[in-house]
């Protein structure tokens, strides 16, 4: 019935929607301010009421902030800031100049040198200071609006301040789910509801956080106002609500869906891998191909063809699907359908000359291996049904035959599209509402992704929208992954970045790198060292992204993990310079660090010990293969 309401939702929202490199331009301003007391989370659009700002193109620009007492004659661009917090029993008088060059942005947003970065992540797991104990329980907090139940939103939700902001999440779905494990889902492996987490329960300050079960259809950056629509059921009626929401920071965390490149026939015959909904799908259609295919008076033409699985795509998803398809095949296939094994073929498709892209060939070489291999079962004959096609476009799918762009065709009885993501309408949208911003020109680049400025603030969006996951492309650094990785570290970075104390608005319509609120304010050890490596005490660290690795399930108790120990010189994709060192660990091994890892990256402990029953239940009671 949950599925069934999302669905609803996100059908709702069909029918209502249509289907670089960070550069500040020289500026210089001067802005004199009159503050009593600390000023808590003031923005740069604070100091910049009523001021007067001045722009030219110098080479040398500047940003001077000067703090004194108010004097009865103040000059005209002189505006007083008035702090909700109460005041100290003594004015502080400080005056600071910081000086914003295109060469101080440049060493600021230059990746920091590696073993320092690493220091810095390590320091990161240190319990930081929160603002419990100093932040007044009667002043209104800014509004945060979470846009998406993901990787980086259940990362940011977990990082994030709940004592200095208003958290509010809204996505049409009210859980979690570790998407990797999709694949073993769509099976049998793993149980549907032991890779799902409520939101609620996502994070350790979820009774602080609000959640509203809906989907977003607009956002207007001009009045920070979101649109929504709900489905509200009542019985077995169910109508659409649309109700509007404000919003003082808005995280925009929606993900990206499967795209089709304009293939005719995929959205109508083939099955999707991105949600839950998906795997649940695919795992009634595998079985319902098995009891077809049993039916009397079937030519063995006709079994094969109902027993033929096409997976197009031989990316991570693509490939760890075949694999645990090949494991149902070989530890419960001759249990349940032994006589229809000799019929069974999976074939993987795949437009580029190999598979599994981001590894090495050696580990390239170890999945073909292994997906290749022949299967022994007693009584069945010698069974090896997987092929990998490589080089092969697909120009059309029908109802029974996938046809390529070199004239062949293959039969199939379920077909699985796993070639590529694209964005949702609603991040289509938001766009073209930036479209006569910087994010017009940023386009070039991001490729319909939202760009974003090294802190992951949209460029265009004046500080008050921020975007991560595969919904958004860093634009000071090379194209990113779309992986679970980067979302939940951003997510991280994310939170713990508006939980300190920045100046994170634009100035003047123009993104200035966020500069702290107080020079004497505390810094975490991690901060300090992020700092030692820009050279700079001032600028908040951006962004920056460390590669962990990359795995993959090859089946029969094999995986191979790919782990970066050094990164190489030059930038990620140049053939030429970029050769960084990896750990290269396959096989059994391979398998042992693939499943704790993912132990380990589970939400919760109770999500943690359900998969692990559920790896026990599965060898010694077999998948399940009721059809729900």
């Amino acid at each position: 019935m949950k599925f069934a309401r999302v669905a609803a939702i996100l059908s709702a929202l069909s029918l209502a929607s249509p289907t670089s490199a960070f550069t500040t331009p020289a500026y210089r301003t001067q802005i004199t301010a009159t503050a009593t007391g600390n000023s808590y989370n003031r923005s740069y659009s604070t100091y910049l009421k009523e001021s007067t700002v001045e722009e030219d193109n110098a080479e040398d620009t500047a940003v001077e902030e000067k703090t004194q007492e108010q004097q009865p004659a103040a000059p005209a661009a002189a505006v007083v800031v008035e702090s909700s917090i109460p005041p100290p029993t003594t004015t502080t008088k400080r005056t600071t100049t910081t000086k914003i060059t295109a060469d101080r942005i440049k060493k600021a947003t230059k990746e920091r040198p590696y073993p320092l970065f690493l220091a810095e992540k390590a320091a990161s797991i240190l319990p930081s200071f929160k603002s419990e104990d100093y932040y007044p329980t009667n002043t209104q907090k800014e509004r945060i609006i979470v846009l998406g139940t993901g990787w980086g939103a259940a990362s940011f939700l977990k990082s994030i301040d709940c004592n200095k902001y208003d958290v509010t999440v809204i996505s049409p779905r009210n859980y979690f789910v570790f998407t990797p494990m999709l694949a073993g889902a769509s099976v049998g492996t793993v149980e549907f509801r032991s890779i799902t987490e409520p939101v609620r329960e996502v994070s350790e300050i979820n009774s602080k956080v609000r959640y509203l079960e809906a989907a977003a259809t607009e956002v207007d950056p001009k009045t920070n106002t979101l649109s929504c629509v709900s489905i509200v059921c009542e019985g077995n009626s169910c109508e659409t609500e649309e109700f509007e929401i404000n919003y003082d920071r808005l995280v925009f965390s929606v993900g990206a869906q499967t795209t089709t490149f304009g293939t005719p026939g995929v959205e109508e015959y083939c099955n999707y891998l991105k949600q839950v909904g998906d795997a649940q799908q695919i795992k009634n259609a595998i079985v319902n191909c098995f009891e077809s295919a049993g039916l009397p008076d079937l030519t063995e033409e006709e079994k094969i063809k109902e027993l033929s699985f096409v997976i197009i795509g031989a990316g991570p998803t693509g490939i760890e699907f075949a694999a645990e398809l090949l494991d149902f095949i070989e530890e419960n296939g001759a249990r349940f359908y032994k006589e229809l094994l000799p019929y069974v073929r999976i074939k993987i498709v795949e437009a580029a000359p190999s598979i599994l892209r981001p590894f090495e060939d050696g580990m390239k070489e170890e999945a073909i291996r292994k997906l290749t291999r022949k299967i022994e079962l007693e009584g069945v004959p010698t069974l090896q049904p997987l092929e990998i096609l490589t080089n092969k476009l697909v120009s059309e799918v029908s109802g029974n035959y996938v046809y390529f762009k070199d004239g062949e065709k293959i039969p199939y009885g379920m077909s699985l599209w796993a070639a590529g993501i694209g964005q949702l309408p609603i991040t289509s949208n938001l766009l073209d509402t930036l479209g006569e911003t910087e994010q017009k020109e940023a386009q070039e680049f991001a490729r319909g992704r939202l760009a974003v400025d090294p802190w992951l603030r949209v460029i265009g969006g004046d500080g008050k929208i921020f975007a991560l996951g595969d919904c958004s492309c860093v634009s000071s650094a090379p194209m990113l992954p779309a992986t679970a990785q980067v979302a939940a570290q951003q997510g991280e970075f994310l939170g713990d970045f508006l939980s300190k104390d920045y100046c994170i608005d634009a100035m003047d319509d123009k993104l200035l790198p966020p500069l702290g609120m107080n020079a004497d304010q505390s810094k975490t050890l991690a901060d300090k060292i992020a700092s030692f490596a820009m050279g700079d005490d001032e600028i908040a660290p951006p962004f920056q992204y460390l590669d962990l690795g990359i795995l993959a399930y090859t089946g029969s108790g094999s995986a191979l993990a790919q782990v970066q120990i050094a990164p190489g010189g030059g930038m990620p994709g140049t053939t030429e310079n970029w050769d960084p060192v990896r750990l290269q660990i396959k096989g059994k091994l391979g398998f042992g660090l693939w499943r704790s890892i993912y132990l380990l990256k589970m939400t919760s402990p109770k999500n943690a010990v359900l998969v692990a029953l559920d790896w026990i239940k599965v060898k010694l009671f077999g998948r399940d293969i009721s059809i729900l």
